[in-house]
């Protein structure tokens, strides 16, 4: 059975369907678009293509799919080119429709081109990764990165639905759904606080059966965040909270390449610093800290660098980050486990401390 979950922006409200498998929705609604006379393309990685072939074939049918590359390396200009000749090439019109099925890359990449091919074409999202489920296909963030930082380019389109169906993770390796369990902790530190204690208690794997509910709870929470700051146009707080640990986690991934680290495993180091910083504020004390590490560390995340990273580096790229305002970063802070707050005017050296206790070296 399909439930539905709506994101509520007027206009641009669209629903998340929640199902074990939702290929049938999704060929449903592909059906529907088609006997509209609606052009149709799929985008898509070589993982999912070659693991999950039945399902791609059925919610494809006979429309025409494009296979990428998977991984961080593929957000970029290059294949931004890619999707929008592939567009092109199928004579894809302003009443035709791109669905993404695959991880965050896919999603944010093809996103992106939906909303830049003839200045915005409808685009679904077919998440099939737990980090894409319980974040990156909620909410209308698209883009690439960019030699200089993360998802530098972009544009805010949301989709015109959002397909989650945990089947789909069945063929997810281990490291990736450990990776999606970084976004599902930061959502509980940043605003449910009952949710990081069920964390504690029991660390969530692919087959435990608090894993779909966990997946709405975080759907649910990032859609009232949308919902409140569709455009993270807040001065404080809002959705620059969703950024719990990515300022930390970007920069990482910055500097080594995109290659090295799953953009969760950044992240789950991102909130290890986070939570120091937040410690060096005295917003948090040193128990919660180890709260936090405690519960990345049992859902096989790092909370410290593999080898060290050259801490002028790091906050060179941070500085680069695209929460920076008039010269001045804000960083995401934990006022207590289960809420978040925005702070600027945070002193450089607490926050190089605090790259220096996760593992940056001078």
């Amino acid at each position: 059975m399909v439930e539905n979950l709506t994101v509520n922006l007027g206009e641009r409200s669209y629903p998340i369907h929640f199902g074990r498998d939702v290929t049938s929705a999704v060929r449903a609604q592909v059906d529907i678009l088609t006997a509209e006379g609606r052009k149709l393309v799929f985008v898509t990685d070589q993982n999912f293509a070659r693991c999950q072939t039945e399902a791609l074939r059925t919610m494809t049918g006979d429309h025409p799919v494009l296979v990428l590359e998977p991984g961080e390396e593929t957000k970029c200009l290059a294949e931004l080119g890619r999707v929008l000749d592939f567009l092109a090439e199928h004579r894809v019109d302003r009443g035709g429709a791109l669905f993404a099925v695959g991880g965050g890359v896919i999603g944010d990449l093809a996103g992106f081109a939906a909303a830049s091919y003839l200045r915005g074409i409808a685009f679904y999202q077919v998440p099939t990764t737990l980090l894409a489920m319980v974040d990156s296909s909620v909410g209308g963030k698209t883009g690439l990165n960019l030699k200089a930082g993360k998802n530098l380019a972009g544009a805010f389109h949301q989709p015109r639905g959002v397909f989650i169906g945990t089947d789909l993770l069945g063929t997810l390796p281990p490291r990736e759904f450990a990776a999606g369990m970084a976004e599902v902790i930061k959502t509980g530190l940043l605003g449910d606080a009952d949710l990081f204690t069920q964390l504690e208690h029991a660390a969530l794997t692919v087959n435990h059966p608090a894993l779909a509910p966990v997946i709405r709870r975080c759907c649910a929470l990032k859609a009232r965040v949308v919902e409140a700051d569709e455009h993270e146009t807040a001065k404080e707080g809002g959705r620059a909270l969703l950024n719990l640990g990515h300022t930390f986690g970007h920069a990482i991934e910055q500097v080594t390449g995109y290659g090295v680290y799953l953009h969760g495993e950044a992240v789950a180091i991102g909130l290890a610093a986070a939570a120091r910083l937040s410690q060096k504020l005295g917003r948090i004390d040193a128990a919660a800290v180890a709260r936090v590490e405690t519960v990345v560390i049992a859902h096989v995340l790092p909370v410290r660098l593999r080898s060290p990273l050259p801490l002028a580096a790091l906050m060179a790229a941070m500085a680069r980050d695209k929460k920076v305002r008039a010269g001045t970063l804000r960083f995401v802070v934990l006022n207590s486990l289960g809420e978040a707050i925005t702070q600027g005017g945070v002193a450089p050296a607490l926050v190089e401390e605090s790259f220096r206790e996760v593992g940056a070296a001078d």
